[in-house]
């Protein structure tokens, strides 16, 4: 059976389920025999590094959903479709849909109205359609299973890997840039989404004037397409608090490599890359003890209660006040995140697809391959 994979993350800026579609893509791409038929079909728009992927084939009609829902469905007949980034064509018979998380369900004020119609469409539809289902986590696997009636059984788990980063070179420039120095920051990753939290790691800080020396780097944008127009009314004017916008993967490396802490009070996510990321340059992590986060962070980080301001407080004064904290849990973190390689997953996913799998969701596996 011939496999293609839904390009249209190509198109898009990279955020974490772009990350994963292009890692799990490229991984699966580097372990294929030579004429093997994995291709992945791109819009005319794919910009880098989704550009760069091997075996690609462009069509260029539409762009954006119309292209997803329209020409791609036209272009992969006769091909099992591989969807890494929730969606997918919904007139498509035999695919493969990666979920990452049911946010639109759970979470739902921190979505455009036409975001969420649009999303809890395609997800109502889902079912029905009877395809592969992926995610990223056992949280969000429980949670696909109650929004959408899908039993556990039939959705397989592919954690997400940190590796991506060996590739990166840092770029310590953004350092001087920010004037910052070593061990005296802390990095906070996250778009102003409701959902990441950033109100209350902003109080947090404003009770944090005994650390006068530490400044906290705020790393991320908001797009204002998806989420609702809310945000943060207030912005933080201390001169504690610096809004680095967004960085490249080399700033963001070399921001970690450097950082006294990551802060991750997140409320809400399927898996929750940023930490892991952090852990594999060496960086300590506090995060939140909500949903997902736990599984993806294991014992390696330290834990706050993301719904309250002096618990957040607490910890961010005892992990950059204490360096042997820090060196414990940069110890921790580092040994953890190595065991999340993308081959592994590239690896767990093409057994899944050419049915080698031997979990209850292989018959699922073996019905898509047969078509």
């Amino acid at each position: 059976m011939a496999f293609a994979i839904n390009g249209k993350f190509t198109s898009q800026p990279i955020t974490g389920v772009q990350r994963v579609a292009y890692e799990l893509t490229r991984a699966m791409q580097m372990r294929e025999s030579p004429g093997s038929e994995l291709e992945i079909f791109v819009p005319q728009n794919a910009r880098e590094p989704g550009a760069s992927l091997k075996r690609q084939r462009r069509f260029p009609w539409l762009r954006g959903t119309l292209w997803e829902q329209i020409t791609l469905p036209i272009a992969a007949r006769g091909r099992t479709l591989v969807n890494l980034c929730n969606t997918n064509p919904v007139l498509k018979r035999r695919q493969v849909v990666m979920v990452h998380d049911m946010a639109v369900y759970d979470m739902p004020h921190g979505f455009s109205k036409k975001f969420l119609l649009w999303y809890r469409l395609c997800f109502s539809i889902l079912p029905r359609m009877e395809p592969l289902v992926l995610t990223v986590s056992a949280f969000s696997k429980r949670r696909i299973s109650h929004h959408l009636k899908i039993d556990e059984s039939r959705i397989a788990v592919i954690q997400p890997g940190a590796d991506h980063l060996d590739r990166v070179v840092p770029e310590s420039g953004v350092l001087e840039r920010l004037q910052l120095k070593e061990d005296t920051y802390c990095v906070i990753v996250g778009s102003l989404d409701p959902r990441k939290n950033l109100q209350r790691v902003l109080e947090a800080i404003s009770g944090l004037s005994h650390l006068r020396d530490v400044k906290f780097v705020i790393v991320g944008g908001r797009n204002q397409r998806i989420f609702a127009n809310e945000g943060l009314e207030t912005m933080s004017r201390s001169k504690q608090v610096i809004w680095a916008g967004f960085v490249s993967d080399g700033e963001l490396k070399a921001l970690y490599q450097h950082a006294g802490c990551l802060v991750f009070p997140s409320l809400y996510e399927g898996f929750g890359l940023p930490p892991l990321e952090a852990m594999y340059c060496g960086c300590p992590v506090i995060a939140s003890s909500r949903t997902s986060i736990p599984e993806a962070c294991g014992d390696a980080a330290m834990y706050c209660d993301a719904m309250s301001v002096a618990d957040m407080a607490e910890k961010i004064s005892l992990m950059m006040t204490h360096s042997a904290i820090r060196q414990q849990y940069r110890a921790k973190g580092m040994a953890h995140a190595r065991e999340y390689r993308w081959d592994r997953s590239a690896k767990r996913l093409l057994d899944l697809l050419y049915g080698k799998e031997s979990e209850p969701v292989s018959e699922m596996s073996a019905r898509v391959s047969a078509g």
